[in-house]
């Protein structure tokens, strides 16, 4: 159950964009259309799973081994960025038809501070306050439950943003000023859902 806790969190109740604010750019940038956001919600998934488990090995087994936890942040950056590289060059000659795919959203995501962000939570155990020590697996688990959430919160608001595309904005709000309005309000709404981690671990004994 507390794996299934660690799903509805990071999903619902701190949602990695609406709640801590990570991964704003692609959010604004990559939600004007429904398609554009699955992909990248998709690319999001695959690249934080994959960055998390490499981080993680390098964190417990060279950084920490030979005492360089102060290059963390560098280190991570020039990992996710290489790793970044290599899938797309693997999937460029391996899968052309899932290349095609992600398109544009795999370079788009060394940029993505979420990234960055969940490989250090995962690397420190600051995630695991659901009764469960801090490993690779519920570090995996947690990485995975966020890019879900991070695809849910970016294909909801990129359905909101087409449907005001097709409404009568006023001037003075049109573009990025309406996108910002209704992201704080899909934050918001996102809010409701505190105190469901407190009351499932309630329920369960947690």
């Amino acid at each position: 159950m507390a794996y299934i806790l660690i799903f509805i969190t990071a999903i619902f109740v701190n949602n990695i964009v609406l709640s801590q604010f990570l991964g704003i750019c692609p959010f604004l940038g990559v939600s004007k259309k429904v398609d554009s956001a699955i992909g990248m919600g998709a690319a999001v998934a695959f690249v934080l799973t994959l960055a998390t488990i490499v981080t993680y090995l390098i964190q417990k087994y060279v950084l920490e081994a030979f005492g360089l936890e102060y290059l963390q942040t560098i280190a991570f950056i020039l990992v996710i960025a290489a790793l970044v590289q290599m899938v797309e060059i693997i999937l460029k000659k391996s899968a052309p038809a899932l290349y095609q795919a992600l398109g544009v959203f795999l370079p788009l995501i060394t940029t993505n501070c979420c990234i960055l962000g969940v490989a250090i939570l995962v690397a420190n155990g600051t995630y695991a306050s659901q009764g469960l020590e801090p490993n690779l697996l519920t570090g995996v688990v947690f990485a995975l439950s966020t890019a879900i959430g991070f695809a849910l919160a970016l294909v909801v608001f990129a359905g909101i943003r087409e449907h005001l595309s097709m409404m009568n904005v006023p001037k003075g709000v049109q573009g990025m000023s309406i996108a910002l309005v209704t992201a704080g309000l899909l934050a918001m709404a996102f809010m409701g859902f505190s105190g469901v981690d407190n009351g499932l671990k309630a329920l369960f004994g947690l």
